[in-house]
């Protein structure tokens, strides 16, 4: 019995492609791009009006998100001012503790 040939031919990429032929050109080309419409002068100062005017609906939508935010952060800073006055509290009381612990302790 003999060795099996797993010898591979190589073949150039390049010269695959040369023989391939030219490649089809899919989408616009560069002259397709450059002689594309373009806006008059006109035309495009008032898309940049439109622009700086936005739309009323975003105004609006932004409105809202400020008091809705404005709301949320009356309502957190209630909450944390409300921890601050029950930390203090407990702190006195740590303190008044310690206080009598010693009065004990030194007695």
């Amino acid at each position: 019995m003999g060795k099996r040939d797993n010898r591979v031919a190589y073949i150039n990429p390049i010269a695959a492609a040369r023989a391939r032929g030219p490649v089809q050109n899919s989408g616009p080309t560069i002259q397709d791009y450059l002689s594309r419409p373009r806006p008059t002068w006109e035309e495009l100062k008032e898309q940049l009006e439109k622009k700086k005017k936005g739309s009323r609906a975003l105004a609006d939508f932004e409105d809202k998100m400020n008091e809705k935010w404005k709301k949320e952060l009356a309502k957190h800073r209630e909450k944390r001012l409300g921890d601050k006055e029950r930390d203090k509290k407990a702190t006195d009381k740590e303190k008044d503790e310690r206080k009598e612990k010693k009065e004990v302790c030194s007695i």
